[in-house]
Formats: structure tokens, C-alpha cells, sequence
């Protein structure tokens, strides 16, 4: 089945001083059909955060753009993107009296196949239509107390230490890095990839009815508006990147319409 590609990367300041979250669609200029998606939410003082998401997206246009699928598996480019930022984030700490942290989501986009990564508490969904196929799981302090069974939702949801990072780029320990694949997509499939700063106001059905019933701007658009509604003035950088598979529609030829069938 054909299909195409429906792509929106849209951000908002929130109520914060600056934007420190980052996002990026990228085309390999040498490989037609591959797509890179970016979302990167930088911590870490003045302009320090921001500084630490921007290496993100611009290891992953460095790397995207030579790499080779023949000579390096997906997961590999992926890891080197994160590997090589956080190389470059804690570089920058001796350089800066910042202490620059971020977070990275990555997803691969190539014919027959989507892969994906993410480090910190960024997230991926991947909805087919409205229904909700898989979710990244955050590398927080609190989510892991979830996880082993010490918190609730609902507890989890208002514990004072929910930013709490267990992995970032940026820390003096390796990143955390979790893998995932849909081989092969379909049509009606759709990832998102979005900062706490938007995915803290959703339920998973929420997001998967929104997604499912407009276009990727449109969606955004939604997403976001409800977003800083629910914040109360109180709102983090909000940003997000959508990329949403649709069944191509049958070309008619010229001549075609109109054309009836021989009589029998």
C-alpha cells in the first residue's frame, strides 16, 4: 500500500523567560524518501539548555546527512547522535559556567521501516489511527518508582519530584537510550514526538483522537491551545513534532474519467 508522508513541528515559549526545547524535520539531500524527526528539551540556566538542544539537532543533520544505510544499521546512527551530542554537551560545561542538560527524541523515517530513540523524559507515541501502539517510557526518578510499584498514577502525577532525571544528555553518566521499531509501517500510523511541557496535560486517548482526526497542523495547533489553557499560566516550552502516514489516493490517468466498461 502507498502512502504519504504528513509532517508539523510546532512549539510554544509557554510561560518561561526563553525556549530552550528544540525540534527538527530533516531530508537527506542525497536519499530521497528518508526523513529524520528531532525534538530536544534543553535544561540548565540561561541559555544553557537551549545551547545543549540545539547540539542535538545539529548531530543528527551531521550524522542524517552521510550516513550510509548499507554500512551503519539504524540504531547505530541513532545512538551515535545522542552518543555525540552528550560528547559535545559536556564539553561545553568547561567552556561556559552553564550546566547544560537535555533530553533527545529521534525517529527515523526510511522505506519499509520507522526506527526510533529517546533519551530523558521526551517522549514518542506511535497511534495507528486513534488507538495507541506503543509509548516511550521516561527515564525519571518517579517513573521508575512507578514502574517498581512504590507510586501510583495519580501519586506519581503530583510528587514534587517528577522532573527528577535518571538520564539526560549532558550528566556525568553515559545516557540512558531506548530503542523501538514498526517494520513495516502503515497507513494511518502516526508518531509524535513531544516535550513534558505538552504531553503532562494529556491522557494517551486524548492525544490519539486529536492526532487522528485533523491533519498534522491542525492537530498542533489543538494540542497546543489546550495545552496552555490547562497550564494556568504556570506553562513549560511546549513543543512537538507530528509525522502522520496517509494512504495515497489512485491516480486517474487522462482519459480515464468517464471511461464505462464495454457492454457484455
Amino acid at each position: 500500500m502507498a502512502f504519504s508522508i504528513e509532517t508539523c513541528a510546532a512549539q510554544h515559549m509557554g510561560d518561561r523567560q526563553e525556549q530552550q526545547d528544540r525540534v527538527g524535520l530533516l531530508r537527506n539531500p542525497k536519499r530521497p524518501g528518508m526523513l529524520m524527526a528531532v525534538l530536544a528539551d534543553g535544561m540548565g540556566g540561561h541559555s544553557g539548555g537551549a545551547m545543549a538542544a540545539e547540539q542535538v539537532v545539529l548531530k543528527a543533520q551531521q550524522n542524517f546527512e552521510s550516513w550510509g544505510p548499507a554500512d551503519e544499521a539504524p540504531r547505530e546512527l541513532l545512538r551515535s547522535i545522542i552518543d555525540e551530542a552528550h560528547v559535545v554537551v559536556k564539553l561545553t560545561r568547561f567552556t561556559s559556567e552553564q550546566d547544560p542538560h537535555t533530553t533527545a527524541c529521534l525517529l527515523l523515517f526510511q522505506p519499509g521501516r520507522v526506527d526510533w530513540a529517546h533519551c530523558g523524559d521526551s517522549r514518542i507515541y506511535h497511534f495507528r489511527g486513534a488507538r495507541l501502539l506503543s509509548r516511550s517510557s521516561d527515564h525519571s526518578y518517579v517513573n521508575e518508582m512507578l514502574k517498581q510499584g512504590y507510586l501510583t498514577p495519580e501519586q506519581a502525577e503530583q510528587h514534587p519530584q517528577k522532573n527528577v532525571l535518571l538520564g539526560c544528555l549532558g550528566s556525568p553518566r553515559e545516557p540512558i537510550i531506548d530503542f523501538a521499531e514498526a517494520a513495516p509501517p502503515q497507513a494511518d500510523d502516526i508518531f509524535l514526538l513531544c516535550s513534558d511541557g505538552l504531553w503532562a496535560y494529556f491522557s494517551d486517548a486524548e492525544l490519539g483522537e486529536v492526532l487522528a482526526a485533523h491533519p498534522p497542523r491542525r492537530a498542533a495547533e489543538i494540542l497546543i491551545a489546550h495545552a496552555r489553557e490547562r497550564a494556568e499560566g504556570g506553562g513549560d516550552n511546549c513543543s512537538l513534532v507530528i509525522v502522520k502516514l496517509v494512504e495515497k489516493k489512485a491516480e486517474m490517468k487522462p482519459g480515464q474519467a468517464g471511461r464505462q466498461a464495454p457492454a457484455r
